[in-house]
C-alpha cells in the first residue's frame, strides 16, 4: 500500500534540497563519512550474543568468530543491567535468560577466555552498570597482558533512553549523567581506541517511535551527553571523535535508508554549529545498525529471513559502519547456531555477492531519498526546538514528553496492524491454515533455544565460593574508596577498577552506588 503522504514519483522540481548533499567523506557527511566508504573498509561484522553461563556464551563467540564474525557483541542477563548479582531475591528466574550472567571479574574472564582483546573489537551492550562491566573488561584485558589503551570497542552507556524507552535503569538521571561523563573522560584520557558511548535510536524504535522521532530523540540525548561533558571541561574535538550511535533499521526499505543520511547531516551541523567543532572526526556521525526486532513475527518465521536481509541492505546503503543481523527465531527465542549463521551469511552475501559494496554511495542522487532525506532531517529539527524549548533533553524525560510521543506512535502503529491497514505477511495477511505462532517447519519446541534452568544454581553456587575465598579486608577497602568518589568529584572509573580486581561484585558496586545516589522512581 502506498503512502498518501509521498508524490508518486520526484523529478528535480519536486526534489527540496535543504542542505547540498556534497560528496562523500565530505561535510556535512550525507553520503558517508569516509571518501571510499565500504571499498576502502567493510562495516563491521557483529553477532548479538550472550546466554546463560560465561562458559556458554565464551563458545558461542568462538563459534562465530570462526565463522567470519568481525567484532562480538555482548548481552548480558537483566539482573546484570540492573546491578543485582544472580543469588538476589529479584534475581530468581532471568539468571541468564536474555543475555549472560555476569556477577565478577571470575565470569569476565571466562567470557573472553581464549579471545585475543588486542585483536577482536568488542561492543558491550550496557546501561545501568556499564561503569562495572567496563572495569571488568579493562582488568580482564590487564590479565591478558593487554594495556587499556589497546582495547578497542564499545560500551553502550546510554542511560538516558533507558529512562524513555527500555527502563533498566537504577540511578536518577542526573546521577546516572555524573556516571556517563566520568566513563567518558576516562576513555578519552587512557583508552583512546574505545567509545565510551553508543547512544542509542534503536531502543527508541523499539519502543514504538517513528523515524523521524528516532532521529530527533537519540540526537536530543547525545546533545545532553555533550553538554554534560562540556560542563565536566571536556574539549568537544577531544571526545567527540569517540562518541558513536547505534540506530535501528526497519521495514521501510527507502525511509530507513534516508534516515541514515538525515541523521549524519544534522549531527554534523549541531557539533559544529551548536558546539563548534572543528574537528572533522567530531562532526562525523559513527553509527552501528541491528535489524528490527519488533518487525520479527513468530507466525512463519522464515519470512523474518527476507525481513532481515532488505533491513539490512538499508543500512549498508544508508552507511554504517557495523551491523549485526536478527535470527529468524528471535520472535520465539534467544537464536539458535544454525539461524545466527544463517544472519551471519546474509551479512557476507550483501558485501561479496550483491555488488552494493562496490561503489560509494550507490543510493545517491536518487530523487526519492534526496527528498526524504530532507524531509526526515527538517521533521526531526522542529522536534529538536521543541525538547529545547520545554528546557532540553533532561526536562523533556522528567516531565514525560518523549515518552508520550514514543507511545502515541507504537500505538497508531498497533491500531494499523490491528486493523490490517498496515500488512505483516503471515500474522494480518498471507496467514497458513494452521495459523499461531511458529506455524511452520520451526514452531515452538521445534528446533528452538532453550536455556537449562539447571544454570542459576550453579551460578549463584560459584559466585558464593567466590565471596568465601577473596580477602574480606581489601574488598572492603576497595568499596569504601569507590563510595568517597561518588560523594566526592573524583572520577569514578579508577576506583571500580580496583574494586573488581578485588574481586567486588556487580551488585555490590551498585549498592554502594544506591546508597549515595539513590533510586530512580518513574512517575508514571
Amino acid at each position: 500500500m502506498g503512502n498518501p503522504e509521498q508524490p508518486p514519483f520526484h523529478t528535480p522540481d519536486n526534489v527540496s534540497f535543504s542542505i547540498d548533499i556534497g560528496l562523500p567523506g565530505q561535510f556535512p557527511y550525507t553520503r558517508g563519512i569516509q571518501p571510499t566508504m565500504y571499498r576502502g573498509r567493510p562495516w563491521t561484522m557483529r553477532q548479538y550474543a550472550g546466554f546463560g553461563t560465561a562458559a556458554e556464551s565464551n563458545r558461542r563467540y568462538r563459534y562465530l568468530l570462526e565463522r567470519g564474525v568481525m567484532g562480538l557483541s555482548v548481552a548480558f542477563d537483566l539482573p546484570t543491567q540492573l546491578g543485582y548479582d544472580s543469588d538476589h531475591a529479584l534475581a530468581r528466574g532471568e539468571v541468564g535468560r536474555v543475555g549472560v550472567a555476569i556477577d565478577s571479574l571470575e565470569d569476565m574472564t571466562t567470557l573472553f577466555g581464549g579471545i585475543p582483546l588486542d585483536q577482536v573489537s568488542t561492543s558491550m551492550t550496557i546501561n545501568a552498570t556499564a561503569l562495572m562491566l567496563l572495569a571488568m573488561y579493562v582488568a580482564v584485558g590487564k590479565r591478558h597482558g593487554v594495556n587499556p589503551g589497546a582495547l578497542a570497542g564499545t560500551v553502550q552507556n546510554d542511560i538516558l533512553k533507558e529512562y524513555v524507552a527500555r527502563g533498566t535503569y537504577i540511578y536518577p538521571p542526573r546521577a546516572s549523567l555524573r556516571i556517563v561523563t566520568d566513563i567518558v573522560s576516562f576513555c578519552a584520557r587512557a583508552m583512546p581506541h574505545f567509545n565510551p558511548i553508543s547512544i542509542s535510536g534503536y531502543h527508541i524504535r523499539e519502543a514504538g517511535s517513528t523515524a523521524t522521532q528516532e532521529v530527533a530523540f537519540t540526537l536530543a540525548d547525545a546533545i545532553a551527553y555533550v553538554e554534560a561533558c562540556l560542563a565536566a571541561g571536556l574539549d568537544v574535538n577531544a571526545f567527540g571523535p569517540r562518541l558513536s550511535f547505534f540506530f535501528n533499521a526497519h521495514n521501510d526499505f527507502l525511509e530507513e535508508i534516508a534516515k541514515f543520511r538525515a541523521a549524519r547531516r544534522l549531527w554534523a551541523r549541531i557539533m559544529r554549529d551548536r558546539f563548534g567543532a572543528t574537528s572533522p572526526r567530531a562532526q562525523q556521525l559513527r553509527f552501528h545498525t541491528q535489524t528490527a526486532g519488533s518487525t520479527l513475527t513468530a507466525q512463519q518465521p522464515d519470512n523474518n529471513i527476507v525481513r532481515v536481509a532488505l533491513q539490512a541492505l538499508s543500512a549498508v546503503l544508508g552507511g554504517t559502519q557495523s551491523l549485526h543481523c536478527n535470527g529468524k527465531d528471535e520472535a520465539l527465542a534467544l537464536p539458535t547456531e544454525a539461524s545466527a549463521t544463517t544472519a551471519l551469511r546474509t551479512q557476507q552475501i550483501l558485501l561479496h555477492e550483491s555488488g552494493v559494496a562496490n561503489t560509494v554511495d550507490p543510493a545517491g542522487g536518487s530523487y526519492t531519498i534526496d527528498e526524504r532525506t530532507s524531509g526526515i532531517e527538517s521533521a526531526a529539527s522542529a522536534l529538536l526546538d521543541r525538547i529545547d524549548a520545554l528546557g532540553g533533553t533532561l526536562t523533556a524525560i522528567e516531565t514525560g514528553y518523549i515518552q508520550r510521543e514514543i507511545r502515541e506512535s507504537a500505538y497508531r502503529t498497533q491500531q494499523a496492524i490491528d486493523s490490517a491497514a498496515a500488512v505483516v505477511v503471515g500474522v494480518n495477511r498471507y496467514t497458513d491454515d494452521a495459523g499461531g505462532p511458529g506455524a511452520s517447519s520451526e514452531g515452538r519446541g521445534a528446533g528452538v533455544f532453550a536455556i537449562d534452568p539447571a544454570i542459576e544454581q550453579a551460578q549463584i553456587d560459584r559466585l558464593r565460593a567466590l565471596r568465601a575465598s577473596r580477602d574480606a579486608d581489601a574488598w572492603r577497602r576497595s568499596l569504601d574508596v569507590v563510595e568517597q568518589a561518588a560523594r566526592g568529584g573524583d572520577n569514578l572509573v579508577p576506583p571500580v577498577i580496583t574494586a573488581v580486581e578485588q574481586h567486588a561484585t556487580v551488585g555490590e558496586i551498585a549498592d554502594t552506588l544506591r546508597r549515595v545516589f539513590g533510586e530512580y522512581q518513574a512517575a508514571d
